[in-house]
């Protein structure tokens, strides 16, 4: 191919994309967009000889399913995903998971068909703005006009993505402009270094060095950043207790006598600093507020970029930056480790009493089963490279206080703002990204009617995963606080469905299991199965996470 070349919009958007390492397009087929899958195939030469399409094409049954399946390949890769959805509908689909990403600080780009410049203003089939619906919820949101221009809006598109704080991307392409060839211009860009600013990594360095209780908490921005190695070195160096929360899941396997994650509760009331790294001072981390009311804990923020620390509570300090700079400095100007083992040790026994105690759940006969049971027959069967994905609420909430990964980057949720049917999508990245590990996909009752017929898009393109439903037929979230607030619920209630049934008839497999000497064989079939296979597991409805323990 030559400089001078005419490539139609999908050539363009393609090529641009493959220059960033993108390996996989998630999309729901729509007319408006077929010069990108066009551009995917290869062409019709490609197809007829055999020959390898420049990237792989994964097409699924909602659009929000596509988005969550890029988003997750952003997170698990740290390359920005990449969805393709269809003009009007195809793009108000997409938006719960757009801003599912936006919040998450997920890499990601979407292109959205858009109806024809030619025809704007005149009631074209879908037509509608669509970059004002996704502005508030994206990095960008722009429309491409110039079929010369979609290479290096693309372009820009990925780098803008991929780079610090990362988040989602969106764009449009007319679909005159997409179809019509151009000789495209631009180039490719190139992402900046980011290096923190050495005042700011002094005051940090002084305010650790007085404190006698610190904590860390590293979230998801640390595994996105790519500075986990960094974080570890940093925390070891300097005798730092750790709690994981997100994706830094892992960074410090569960054996690690650092690692304080099961102690969060008295660790925050406790601490007199909190340094808080790669994840927002948000409604999971109290807004900010550590420590005992009469001596509140100082904070410092560690983020990778300045637009992320936190401005609605007072800091002691904070720096921003490429997150393993962050560290490394802060480990420099502190030098010597801190005096404080005997706080760390205190708190990594209260975290392994926790553990001991939830034995009795984990090993509970009681029928119904209660679902931490699930955990205690998944947990021995999980190697230390299995991804697993959780899209619930109650049982996904075991899941976190159980669930410890052996390294970074193997575990998925939906995220703080909590929207339900990401799974299907998770799994199919996961898949694709490591596919020589196990996936383990674990839903609610109430998450799996938000996209279980995802589950035939799984079937079809030969992604086999291993699905636990904890079914307790209700909404276990909504249900249990709503009798503490009324004596009684309504809208709470489902079906004991046979989810297993649901996915036999996609193609998949599964079975049902209502006794707890059942479950683990259930799971050692799904594990093994090569196909789609859920375990419709019922359990106890009157049982809820305990969430005034010091479980997370």
């Amino acid at each position: 191919m030559t400089e001078a070349e005419a490539l139609h919009g999908g050539q363009q958007a393609v090529e641009a994309a493959l220059a960033h390492g993108v390996t996989t397009m998630f999309t729901l087929s729509g007319a408006h967009v077929f010069p990108l899958y066009d551009a995917a195939v290869g062409g019709r030469a490609t197809i007829e000889s055999g020959e390898p399409a420049p990237m792989r094409l994964i097409d699924v049954r909602h659009e929000q399913t596509a988005v969550f399946a890029a988003e997750a390949m952003g997170k698990l890769t740290r390359t920005p995903g990449f969805a393709v959805v269809t003009a009007g509908p195809g793009v108000t689909n997409a938006v719960s998971a757009i801003t599912g990403a936006y919040v998450n600080g997920s890499p990601m780009v979407v292109i959205g068909g858009r109806a024809p410049d030619a025809r704007w203003g005149s009631g074209a089939l879908q037509e509608i703005d669509h970059p004002p619906l996704v502005q508030s919820v994206t990095k960008s949101a722009t429309t491409v006009h110039d079929p010369t221009d979609v290479r290096a809006s693309v372009d820009e598109a990925f780098t803008r993505a991929g780079s610090a704080h990362r988040g989602p991307v969106f764009l449009d392409v007319p679909m005159d402009v997409l179809f019509t060839p151009a000789v495209p211009a631009g180039s490719i860009s190139t992402p900046t270094h980011r290096s923190p600013d050495s005042a700011d990594i002094d005051s940090v360095a002084m305010v650790l060095r007085s404190a006698s209780r610190p904590v860390v908490v590293l979230g998801s921005d640390v595994w996105a950043d790519g500075a986990e190695y960094a974080a570890r070195a940093f925390v070891d160096a300097l005798g730092l207790p750790v709690i994981a929360n997100g994706m830094a899941r892992g960074v410090l396997p569960p054996d690690h006598p650092l690692l304080v994650t099961r102690a969060r509760s008295q660790a925050f009331s406790q601490a007199d600093l909190v340094i808080v790294a790669g994840t927002p001072l948000d409604f999971r981390l109290g807004y900010g507020l550590f420590g005992p009311s009469e001596s509140p804990a100082r904070v410092v923020h560690l983020a990778d970029s300045a637009s992320q620390v936190a401005t609605h509570t007072a800091l002691a300090a904070s720096a921003s930056g490429d997150l393993s700079r962050v560290f490394t400095a802060i480990a420099e100007a502190v030098g010597d480790p801190l005096p404080i083992s005997s706080w760390s040790e205190e708190l990594r026994a209260v975290a392994l009493a926790a553990i001991a105690a939830d034995a009795p759940m984990l090993t509970s006969d009681a029928n119904p089963i209660h679902p931490a049971r699930i955990y205690g027959e998944l947990l021995p069967r999980l190697s230390d490279d299995a991804v697993v994905i959780g899209d619930g609420g109650d049982f996904v909430s075991f899941a976190g206080r159980f669930i410890e990964p052996a390294k970074p980057g193997r575990w998925l949720d939906p995220g703080p703002y909590g929207c339900l049917g990401t799974g299907p999508g998770y799994a199919m990245a996961a898949r694709i990204a490591h596919p020589d590990s196990p996936v383990v996909l674990l839903m609610g009752d109430g998450a799996a009617g938000f996209s279980l017929m995802d589950i035939d898009s799984l079937v079809r393109q030969n992604l086999p995963v291993a699905i636990i439903v904890a079914n307790n037929s209700g909404w276990g979230l909504e249900r249990h606080p709503m009798r503490f607030l009324y004596g009684y619920d309504v809208a709470a209630d489902l079906a004991p469905t046979a989810y297993d049934d649901v996915v036999r008839a996609l193609g998949g497999a599964g079975e049902s299991v209502s006794k707890p000497g059942d479950i683990g064989a259930a799971i050692d079939r799904a594990l093994d199965a090569g196909v789609p296979y859920l375990v419709n597991i019922h359990t106890d409805p009157e049982i809820a996470y305990p969430r005034s323990t010091t479980g997370v």
